[in-house]
């Protein structure tokens, strides 16, 4: 009998799950395998199969995530890209919006576009707003191009045209053209890849989608290759950035769809679990070891991001926050990102002041005390020097440590020069690595007009259980919650995933001239799109259809739900009042009854109900030999001896920190103003005690 098991990549570990019929979850943790990742995921896979007696030839399908596409862009390493646009729009990567991310720095220079001005070429061609031709497709100048392109070394080709949203015929002749002339080259057009208006956009999604094109095919091609050389066939599916899962093969054709799918995976897994808990609205922070990542679940579902950016310190969404990445367009789960995890270098900058990341010090050379050629300090190694990871070994063991180094690197590059003792030195590290990812959090909720104190945080990533009380303190969040498997939750959410997918289309009407029965025909268009992706009929799919609306005379819009199964059956006052509220909470003030409203995009996702997934998840008995260590928790409170505990452990009734609480995937920092207890799913729940 075939069985599914998901796999996620991170910069320092490669995490797999299994959950059993029954809802046992079985997990390993390996340490990642630059530059071949796939490596990693094979011996991880092989480390899980061997452990619970399952065949790897009777793998039928692994769930996966990874940051190859994400790595590509932040690192500079993918394709080298060529731009094929309208004549006269060849600087629209360099334009951009008029927008940067720090006001006061006059010397700010953006990001170089992915495609380098020497590869961007212009035809003559042009279609007006409506779709209609002014000037027709020069073909031969389409294929000098490409000869051109060839000579000079381009391993994939973004086309986008202006207006090609309202009329594709141009995008589809120049595409023919390419592949004719250039069959070995990635060629992606912005029709394919966002049938959208607002040019910066759509071009720069499009050149994301070129760019990172190759190495994910490179990347997909090779980790199946390596499964087959290791007895097993099984199917790939990938986790998108929405949240859905699709088939490897369709991700290789549009990998833009996959630059944030290794957080989407843990988000879609806290949904479940908040849906499992009953609770509507909770926080999440994701931390592993090389960035932290920061969500929203809001009345139970996830929240997606109408313009996203990629590439800058913090990848997050960009309504108000945004113009140091590139522009990502495609559905994104809202999920704010900063180069702080476990693996983030320590130091101080030309004031003295203490710094974390953005650089990572990943699975090699790994951190000081890994005493695997780093000895550069991190904020494991402060965690170490704090007492809150094991003095010895983590991840059950398998990575052994040696806290005498984490100490050594930390009192060379930040006690001594600042003249600290070295455990507030430490502690220090620890607080400014809760700063920085403070940040994550705020852009999805302070930036969206949400109050994190309305919210639970659920914590999770290797990492995440050691800072998330701390993030919550900072943020006055009373309550934390720490789900089983925590430190491979975005492994276990790979497997709790829906098979789905979202499309969109242009459709630009006045919401009070709007024609229902046009929206419905591109409705049905979307369905039957989504159906193919999915490959699946209509019987078996479940529909969510929204809308992205705007202020007429505005530049961006919100998706709203449309809430109805068809246009024709919509109430237009609902749909105007959703809007409105949408409005009001994320800008701060009220749209005005008498202000116009247009429909920009209508936008479907499709879901396959024919799948099953578990519906409770029960942890493996496992015993923990209890210990007692010295743990400094800060000047308030000083050195404390702690014990240090299994999950098991915990009670219902709860009890008083400190405490720590360790296991095979990761580590829970409870300090003394905490009482900590476990529910009946075996959740780790945290309640803070107010500020006095």
């Amino acid at each position: 009998m075939g069985w599914r098991l998901g796999s996620d990549i991170g910069g320092t570990f490669t995490d797999v799950a299994f959950i059993a019929e029954d809802g046992t979850l079985s997990t390993a943790k390996v340490p990642s395998t630059p530059p071949n990742y796939g490596r990693g995921v094979v011996h991880g896979v092989s480390i899980l199969a061997d452990g619970i007696s399952l065949a790897l030839r009777n793998l039928s399908e692994m769930v996966h995530g990874c940051t190859v596409a994400t790595n590509a862009i932040l690192e500079g390493k993918g394709a080298r890209t060529a731009l094929l646009t309208t004549e006269g729009f060849r600087d629209v990567l360099e334009l951009r919006r008029i927008r940067v991310p720090r006001l006061y720095e006059p010397l700010y220079v953006k990001p170089a576009p992915l495609s380098p001005r020497d590869l961007r070429f212009e035809v003559a061609e042009r279609m007006d707003a409506s779709g209609r031709v002014v000037t027709q497709l020069d073909t031969d100048r389409v294929r000098k191009i490409a000869r051109e392109m060839v000579a000079a070394g381009v391993e994939a080709v973004a086309v986008c045209f202006l207006h090609s949203y309202a009329n594709p015929i141009h995008e589809r002749m120049a595409g023919e053209i390419l592949r004719e002339e250039m069959p070995d080259t990635f060629i992606t057009l912005s029709v394919d890849t966002l049938p959208q208006m607002r040019e910066y956009e759509r071009t720069s999604t499009t050149v994301v989608n070129a760019y990172v094109g190759p190495p994910v095919k490179s990347y997909l091609d090779g980790m199946e290759a390596d499964l087959i050389e290791a007895g097993c066939g099984a199917r790939v599916s990938m986790m998108q950035s929405s949240g859905g899962v699709v088939d490897a093969e369709a991700v290789k054709e549009k990998p833009a769809q996959i630059v944030e799918c290794g957080p989407a995976a843990g988000v879609v897994g806290a949904a479940w679990l908040a849906r499992s808990l009953g609770i509507d609205n909770i926080i999440t922070f994701d931390m592993g070891g090389t960035t932290a990542k920061g969500s929203m679940i809001e009345n139970g579902g996830l929240i997606y991001a109408e313009d996203y950016e990629v590439g800058d310190s913090m990848s997050t969404a960009g309504a108000i926050a945004g113009g140091g990445g590139y522009s990502l367009r495609l559905p994104v789960i809202d999920i704010s990102e900063v180069g702080a995890g476990g693996g983030s270098y320590v130091w101080l900058d030309r004031a003295g002041a203490i710094k974390v990341g953005p650089e990572s010090a990943g699975a090699v050379p790994g951190p000081a005390c890994y005493n695997t050629g780093g000895n550069r300090p991190t904020v494991t190694d402060a965690n170490v020097t704090l007492g809150y990871l094991n003095q010895s070994s983590l991840a059950g063991g398998t990575v052994p440590i040696d806290a005498h180094l984490s100490k050594a690197a930390l009192k060379e590059t930040i006690a001594d020069p600042l003249k600290l003792d070295l455990l507030a030195a430490a502690h220090g590290v620890h607080e400014v690595a809760n700063a920085t990812m403070v940040r994550a959090i705020k852009a999805v909720t302070t930036y969206r007009g949400r109050d994190p104190r309305e919210f639970a945080l659920v914590a999770f990533g290797g990492n995440g259980g050691v800072h998330g009380v701390g993030i919550a303190r900072n943020l006055d969040i009373r309550r934390v919650i720490i789900p089983p498997a925590a430190g491979v939750f975005s492994a276990v959410g790979l497997l709790l995933a829906d098979k789905s997918v979202s499309v969109l289309r242009a459709f630009a009407a006045p919401l009070d001239g709007i024609d229902p029965a046009a929206a419905d025909e591109v409705y049905d268009a979307l369905r039957s799109e989504a159906n193919r992706l999915l490959d699946i009929d209509g019987e078996k799919a479940a529909y969510h259809l929204q809308v992205e609306m705007r202020g007429v005379g505005q530049a961006f819009e919100l998706t709203v739900d449309l809430g109805a199964e068809r246009f024709r059956e919509v109430d237009f006052v609902q749909l105007r009042k959703r809007f409105a509220s949408e409005y009001g909470q994320r800008f701060g003030h009220a749209f005005g009854d008498d202000e116009s409203v247009e429909v920009v995009s209508l936008k479907l996702t499709a879901t396959d109900t024919t799948q099953t997934r578990a519906t409770t998840l029960q942890l493996p008995q496992c015993s923990l030999q209890e210990d007692v260590r010295d743990v400094w928790f800060g000047p308030d409170h000083g050195l404390m001896q702690t014990r240090v505990v299994g999950r098991q452990a915990l009670t219902t009734d709860g009890e008083q920190g400190p405490l720590i609480i360790e296991e095979y995937e990761g580590t829970t920092v409870v300090p003394p103003d905490a009482r900590v207890s476990i529910d009946k799913n075996s959740n780790i729940i945290v309640d803070l005690e107010a500020k006095a």
